[in-house]
């Protein structure tokens, strides 16, 4: 007698509806909604070895009359999904006002909605060399294309507060907490 082991149909239908989605939205297993809040992109900052919250220590110079609210030294070497409210230009140097946010796939496009953080901003700045890639609303196009520093704090600083909320970037840093890569995620 012959045993015939074979998979149920709708165990392959399953298997290629989940690759064709990840394709779809360009998530890896390692990047889709439910690892966005467990991984490295996550939406606040992992705890200290203590379990008490992540300090926040000065760094960079603040605009005359205001304070830094804090550093991105606690994100060293991390990526991080955020806002960002701000951002200027100063002793030849980007900053950014970010703060931690969350993104989930949206149910009818091939986009993102983005949940906003709460809490207090995080002025972080940028390498020298960070490169920028934006795409619609705040570049010209879906896909993600470069822009110029300068470009990008003049697109943002251009729209009004409000607009700037329902935004969301992946934000790469480096290992003594500065940013060297800014990607806004396509928002319909």
């Amino acid at each position: 007698m012959r045993v015939v082991h074979r998979r149920p149909a709708t165990v392959r239908c399953l298997t290629a509806l989940t690759l064709g989605m990840l394709a779809l939205t360009g998530c890896s297993t390692d990047d889709g909604p439910a690892a966005a809040t467990a991984s490295g992109t996550s939406a606040a900052p992992a705890p200290s070895p203590d379990r008490t919250a992540p300090s926040t220590t000065p760094t960079g110079t603040a605009p005359s009359g205001t304070k830094p609210s804090g550093t991105g030294a606690r994100w060293a070497g991390t990526k991080q999904f955020v806002q960002i409210d701000d951002a200027r230009t100063a002793d030849g140097r980007t900053y950014l006002s970010v703060r931690p946010a969350q993104k989930k796939p949206h149910q009818q496009f091939e986009a993102w909605v983005i949940v906003p953080g709460e809490g207090p901003y995080t002025e972080v700045s940028m390498t020298g060399d960070a490169q920028v890639l934006l795409s619609v609303p705040l570049g010209d196009a879906k896909h993600p294309a470069s822009y110029a520093q300068a470009d990008f704090v003049g697109r943002l600083t251009a729209r009004p507060s409000s607009d700037r909320a329902l935004l969301g970037y992946d934000l790469s840093f480096d290992g003594e907490g500065r940013v060297t890569r800014v990607q806004s995620l396509y928002t319909p």
